[in-house]
């Protein structure tokens, strides 16, 4: 079975949840590796759409509070004051991207390695914006 069949096919209710737990992990590891250690997760103002993107709002020992995203994207984190929501911290998410793919391109990019970063940039940037705007999967949820 080809990507593209896996990604037609609907998740099971283990597959989310391992998804979602596995997408935790690498946004916790990502964190330490930033110096932030988590104390909790505000799950409620989390939000997941598998297998593509997993927001989390994370309150670290610090005191502080982070957005942290992760899933078949660049994993990155934020101050939790650069986006009230979810949503908006999609947004937010989207402009860096799109404002560090400009820096690259700017600076020159000199390898295949660096255009390919620069294009996944581009392109998960437009898909956050595009999930940023689709009303429809907001309504009904809490931002």
């Amino acid at each position: 079975m080809d990507k593209q069949q896996q990604a037609a096919e609907p998740m099971t209710e283990q597959q989310v949840s391992e998804w979602v737990r596995a997408q935790f992990q690498k946004a916790n590891l990502f964190l330490a590796e930033q110096g932030v250690v988590m104390d909790s997760v505000a799950v409620q103002e989390s939000r997941y759409l598998p297998p593509f993107v997993a927001i989390w709002k994370i309150n670290g020992i610090d005191r502080k509070s982070y957005w942290a995203i992760s899933g078949d994207l660049p994993t990155d984190v934020m101050a939790f004051g650069s986006a009230a929501n979810p949503r908006d911290a999609l947004r937010a998410f989207s402009f860096r991207w799109q404002a560090q793919a400009q820096q690259l391109i700017d600076a020159g990019i000199r390898d295949q390695t660096g255009a390919d970063y620069v294009k996944l940039l581009i392109n998960r940037a437009e898909q956050l914006y595009q999930l940023f705007e689709a009303d429809d999967f907001w309504n009904g949820q809490p931002v």
